[in-house]
């Protein structure tokens, strides 16, 4: 099946950012591949592993024995779309499982303290959370409900 969407791969983990056109799905994911983890020993160390790409803008996904794997399509594997820049090449990392689905709402849609939440995708249950893509705090927010969720 393939999605609306972008892709990153936090080692074995991934990300999936839905949002509409314009959103800043692109924006978001360059950041997140971005954000040191230096700074927060949780983060810095396995399992989160290196961060790499998966894909930008279209994402295929797969049902594999109860998970959701995610690629690429061929046509656009390590290519993201950098507006204002142009189309850029990456480091991707093919076939990772889907362990986070984000979606871009507006700030002022985020509650402080939001009972966890799950989307279903392509029939399975996945931890969901809401970020405003364009706060400086949402590549560090993902980082940390991913930890959350591969430590439960």
């Amino acid at each position: 099946m393939l999605v609306h969407g972008t892709a990153v791969a936090l080692g074995p983990h991934g990300v999936l950012i839905r949002g509409p056109s314009g959103s800043g799905k692109t924006d978001l994911a360059l950041r997140l591949l971005a954000t040191p983890r230096e700074g927060y020993p949780a983060l810095a160390s396995p399992p989160l592993g290196s961060l790499a790409l998966v894909s930008d803008d279209q994402v295929e996904l797969k049902s594999q024995d109860g998970s959701i794997m995610m690629s690429a399509p061929s046509t656009i594997r390590g290519k993201l779309e950098v507006r204002g820049l142009g189309i850029v090449t990456l480091p991707t990392n093919q076939h990772v499982m889907l362990s986070l689905v984000v979606d871009i709402v507006p700030s002022t849609a985020i509650e402080r303290m939001p009972d966890p939440a799950v989307a279903s995708v392509i029939g399975i249950d996945v931890p969901r959370m809401e970020v405003a893509a364009f706060e400086a705090s949402a590549p560090l927010k993902i980082l940390l409900a991913l930890h959350h969720r591969i430590e439960r």
